[in-house]
């Protein structure tokens, strides 16, 4: 399958990472190369992008896509949560800007083979990185229902994630579920038939919090954001787009503690603590997609940008 993703937010992202022509960018997200190329466009021969993405599909599609630049592009198969460790091996120690794209890939939602999609039956997969051995069955036939509730609950957000996993344990004591189409059924069975009829898939907050799980997404993003803020050059930008609320809290909330980090009593006339800040938020509101691209992309309905400037202070 020919691996196709309209990027989200793009002239936004261009806009807030204010590309300097001969500067290092990393595209921890890469996917298609979208907004890589978008990226490259603006720089001169002596700029650089770095992309990195977990996805052999999406590293074959941005090398195909991203070709025409040559030298300029660097592609690197790994996880974003890794990008430090890679730019070592490059002997990058700064860069003038970094793009976060979180989420699912169209690519990966339309591609029924993968699992992540709620529309089509499939074998329950859900890898971001195909050579991790864990899959999505594992989590729905292993976990205890405990555990299921509180991925369910905290990670779907889901009000009726009680009774959801209450189901699959009942569900897979039979038999062990194997494909997207039978967890769907046991989650319809969970929710009551007027909440069905209403409002989204009924399947899309658990099919959600199984894949967060899965791949650690929350984790990954929390444990990384902050290193990545302190790989940033002198007045560089990190620019992260998310699709849900549990993100943005944690990229709202990092880049906060970023800019005002000082831990001191409100009552203390002078900070004492030590703590400086590492620079400025630069989008006190997230950006959001235009009525424009709304209409052209349904899938950027939830995207949120916030972007975050470096500001080194000696």
């Amino acid at each position: 399958m020919e691996f196709k993703h309209q990027s989200v937010l793009l002239s936004e992202c261009m806009e807030s990472l204010n590309i300097r022509p001969d500067g290092i960018y990393v595209d921890g997200t890469l996917g298609g190369g979208g907004h890589s190329y978008e990226i490259c466009r603006r720089l001169s021969d002596k700029g650089r992008l770095i992309g990195i993405d977990q996805d052999e599909a999406a590293i074959e599609a941005a090398r195909a896509r991203l070709g025409e630049f040559k030298d300029k592009v660097t592609i690197i198969r790994s996880n974003y949560c890794n990008m430090k460790a890679e730019l070592t091996k490059l002997h990058i120690t700064a860069v003038d800007g970094i793009l976060l794209d979180l989420g699912v890939s169209s690519y990966q939602l339309d591609n029924a083979e993968r699992g992540f999609t709620y529309r089509e039956d499939a074998p329950l997969d859900m890898r971001m990185d195909q050579r991790q051995e864990m899959t999505a069955r594992d989590i729905v036939n292993g976990y205890s229902e405990s555990d299921l509730y509180r991925i369910i609950r905290d990670y779907g957000e889901d009000k009726f994630a009680k009774n959801i996993a209450k189901h699959i344990v009942s569900a897979r004591s039979e038999k062990p579920l194997e494909t997207t189409g039978e967890l769907i059924q046991v989650i319809k069975a969970a929710i009551p038939m007027k909440v069905r009829a209403v409002g989204g898939h009924p399947a899309k907050r658990t099919f959600q919090a199984i894949r967060i799980e899965l791949n650690r997404e929350l984790d990954v993003l929390k444990d990384s954001l902050g290193d990545m803020i302190d790989l940033l050059d002198d007045g560089g930008r990190i620019a992260v787009i998310t699709f849900h609320s549990l993100e943005d809290r944690i990229v709202k909330n990092i880049f906060k503690e970023n800019e005002d980090p000082c831990i001191c009593p409100k009552e203390f006339p002078v900070c004492v603590c030590g703590r400086k800040s590492k620079g400025k938020v630069i989008t006190r509101k997230p950006i959001v997609p235009s009525e424009e691209e709304l209409l052209e992309n349904k899938r950027s309905k939830s995207s949120k940008l916030r972007v975050f400037e470096r500001k080194i202070i000696l």
